[in-house]
């Protein structure tokens, strides 16, 4: 008889805000996870959801303002909905999106993988006729001995012109410090949600998601654009940059540990970065995206693009 994290009882877990930080726009997003009292399931059902989605902020895409509530708000255009849409199954038993802005792997920042999983497995989301199971995680995460995240290092990163954000500020816990984050530590942190969806939901395919290009690989410049009509440059930027291309191989390197699939979005969306001419992101009131998007996350051109890809993925 398997026991496992899906029964056992969870405490309330940490708040934080997870947000773009900067003087025109801040979204807060914040609170505990109410892991301890699962989503009704009244309506599950027990044969499996066809596709079950979880993830942080750039799979939901919308703003969680009460760190209380239990709700988690899904942006009307965030990947995961055009996807569903796409394959004919949106606002039905068989889409379940479980995606929380301030999800981490393990982070203790708001909901994790394990409590979204539980809040799936809750609804009757596993089962046989389940076809496919997307994880999109690791933005909100801590890693090594550090205690900053990728989100409470942007302002101090893109901002710093003093300085600035080389790779050696991850070693002064000025931003968050990528080292430690390996495609075995991101292994072992997704293995249990991983071991208990291959033993509830045979037939899925399990896949890793990607985050989209912000910056161009090895890059040592970082940006965001505001109004649209000019860019904010931080010439100094290369550990922000080595931070999102570790998680980026970490991911790889933890789909193959664990003969997950890997997909690629960063792969997709190259040149519509912060700082492109044609951004799928959003910056700070930028028209050339959404005007009033979350900074930093997916414009609805950008969702879409992912959603089409793995939709073509899903349907080979």
């Amino acid at each position: 008889m398997r026991t496992n994290i899906f029964t056992a009882a969870r405490g309330r877990l940490g708040g934080v805000v997870l947000a773009a930080c900067a003087t025109l726009l801040a979204v807060a997003v914040s609170g505990p996870a109410r892991a301890d009292s699962p989503a009704d399931s009244s309506a599950s059902h027990p044969s499996g959801s066809e596709l079950v989605v979880m993830g942080d902020s750039y799979t939901a895409n919308g703003i969680r303002l009460d760190g209380d509530s239990r709700d988690c708000n899904h942006g009307p255009t965030a990947w995961p909905i055009q996807l569903s849409r796409l394959l004919g199954i949106a606002g039905t038993a068989d889409f379940e999106d479980v995606s929380c802005s301030g999800a981490s792997l393990q982070s203790h920042t708001a909901y994790d993988i394990v409590s979204e999983a539980r809040i799936a497995a809750a609804a009757g989301a596993f089962g046989p006729r389940t076809k496919t199971v997307a994880l999109q995680f690791g933005l909100n995460d801590t890693w090594g001995t550090s205690k900053t995240m990728l989100w409470t290092s942007m302002e101090s990163c893109i901002f710093n012109f003093r300085d600035g954000c080389g790779p050696e500020a991850a070693a002064q816990g000025r931003i968050a410090d990528f080292r430690a984050m390996t495609g075995q530590a991101y292994a072992d942190r997704i293995r249990e949600v991983v071991d208990y969806v291959r033993y509830y939901a045979p037939n899925a395919r399990i896949i890793l998601v990607g985050y989209p290009e912000l910056f161009p690989a090895h890059s040592t410049t970082v940006c965001t654009s505001v109004l649209g009509v000019g860019n904010i440059v931080q010439d100094r930027g290369a550990g922000l940059v080595d931070y999102l291309d570790q998680l980026q191989q970490a991911q790889i390197d933890a789909a193959k540990l664990m003969d997950l699939e890997f997909f690629d979005v960063r792969a997709i969306t190259a040149g519509h970065g912060l700082c492109s001419t044609q951004p799928w992101l959003n910056g700070f009131f930028d028209p050339r995206a959404d005007f009033i998007g979350i900074p930093f996350h997916p414009s609805a051109q950008g969702d879409s693009v992912t959603a089409q890809a793995l939709y073509r993925r899903i349907a080979q």
